[in-house]
């Protein structure tokens, strides 16, 4: 049988809405272009700060090794603290910069604006230990969970940076600031400031533009949608006028021909009968009885090819004929249309020919030794189920008979669609086949 996947049916919507849709995912886009950019730029802003504050570190280090260093700080003499303290005091600190540690190579701190933590040993990094030897210059975000950073805590987030300057007899210590991060923020949302406005206006104005184009695309999806809504229309009465035709071409000319034989052969035969020519009699006989069943194939697919009208002799009436060539082939077959179904829908003729395509498929593929056709009433509107027991079939299967060309079911499917409706079809190899659809009241 040929394959249908479900079809809920697809309308395009509105050109306003569809409009209104791409403008607002065009709104979305430009906010995450803003958002991006402010963190990239931040990104870009903390390492441009990350390089002046080594810069900065190196520079200051330089001034308080010339200005402010003596030997006697090793050995933590007061004169030598306090001198340290008034080059830091009058010419370091002050602005971004928070804090100044002079550490030893053994983790001991020296000097620290914060008498408190003079003398006190805390473990350096690796990093710091690196640039005894390496010299240049460190920096980070610093860490204040660590233990050294406790008096650090209250500033907020500080960028940390690291230098090694000489005592007057050589003897290294590392130097070291820190710098208020919110500093770096600012410069940062500073500079997304002066750059957002135009970047901002730039995508506006490309909105602006866009939308015109938004509109004319939507507006040919709709008419696209509408011709090929009148296509399928056109396709479909084309299809009923050709079968009328046939169906008339039919009982004028072949049914008619063959039944006026039949009846003509009719006499000839009881006179032959009469005569004593029982081998001719019975040659008579059987092409009577040939000519007969001929006739009877014939109605039965002239009700195929055009159905006698739904209104007129109702669903009910118009499944049950559908059905008596599979019962003529010795097919068992069941049909059960609701009672709420019997007094008409407007559907009755979508499902006359979706049970059609399905039982003519059964018919032809399937090989089956029993069908079920029901037509019920749902929560929402008609409802019909037609199942075999026949061989059933693959996806492969499905698609190499669409590649064919076997589109039948396929039209059935588009028809629902167009109608609001579902149909599903579940299909095994060895299951049988059962084809559902559903459509609104």
């Amino acid at each position: 049988m040929p394959s249908a996947t479900p079809s809920p049916a697809r309308r395009p919507p509105g050109t306003t809405a569809a409009v209104l849709r791409f403008m607002l995912g065009s709104v979305a886009a430009i906010a995450v272009v803003v958002v991006g950019g402010f963190f990239a730029l931040r990104s870009v802003t903390i390492d441009e700060a990350t390089r002046d504050t080594k810069e900065r570190v190196l520079a200051e280090g330089r001034l308080v090794e010339v200005a402010g260093l003596s030997d006697g700080l090793l050995r933590g003499t007061p004169g030598s603290i306090a001198r340290l303290d008034d080059v830091v005091q009058a010419q370091v600190l002050g602005g971004s910069i928070v804090r100044v540690k002079v550490w030893t190579r053994d983790a001991r701190i020296l000097y620290s604006d914060e008498p408190r933590l003079i003398g006190r040993r805390y473990a350096l990094g690796e990093d710091e230990l690196e640039l005894f030897d390496a010299g240049g210059a460190e920096a980070e975000l610093s860490d204040l969970s660590d233990p050294e950073n406790v008096f650090e805590r209250p500033q907020g987030e500080l960028l940390e940076a690291h230098t090694v300057v000489r005592l007057p007899d050589g003897t290294p210590v590392l130097f070291e600031i820190y710098q208020r991060f919110s500093s770096v923020s600012a410069s940062g949302e500073r500079l997304l400031g002066a750059l957002a406005p135009p970047l901002i206006g730039g995508l506006a104005v490309l909105l602006l533009f866009q939308a015109p184009l938004a509109w004319s695309m939507a507006r040919r999806l709709r008419r696209g949608h509408a011709e090929r809504e009148r296509l399928l229309t056109a396709a479909v009465e084309a299809s009923s006028r050709e079968r009328r035709r046939i169906a008339a071409d039919l009982h004028d000319g072949a049914v008619q021909d063959l039944a006026g034989v039949a009846f003509g052969l009719a006499p000839l035969a009881e006179e032959a009968r009469r005569a004593g020519d029982d081998a001719r009699a019975a040659a008579l006989d059987d092409s009577v009885d040939r000519l007969r069943q001929g006739v009877r194939d014939l109605r039965t697919l002239l009700v195929e090819i055009h159905p006698p009208t739904i209104l007129s002799t109702g669903l009910d009436a118009a499944l049950a004929d559908l059905l008596s060539p599979l019962r003529a082939a010795g097919i068992a077959t069941e049909l059960d249309v609701d009672d709420t179904v019997l007094r008409g829908t407007r559907h009755d003729e979508l499902l006359y020919r979706a049970a059609r395509e399905a039982v003519r498929n059964t018919r032809e593929h399937a090989a089956p030794d029993r069908v079920v056709v029901r037509v019920g009433a749902t929560a929402s509107g008609v409802a019909l189920t037609v199942t075999d027991d026949g061989r059933g079939s693959t996806e492969e299967q499905r698609a190499a008979s669409r590649a064919d060309g076997h589109l039948g079911l396929q039209l059935v499917e588009d028809l629902v669609a167009q109608a609001g409706g579902t149909l599903t079809l579940d299909s095994r190899p060895g299951h049988g086949t059962t084809m559902h659809l559903e459509l609104p009241a």
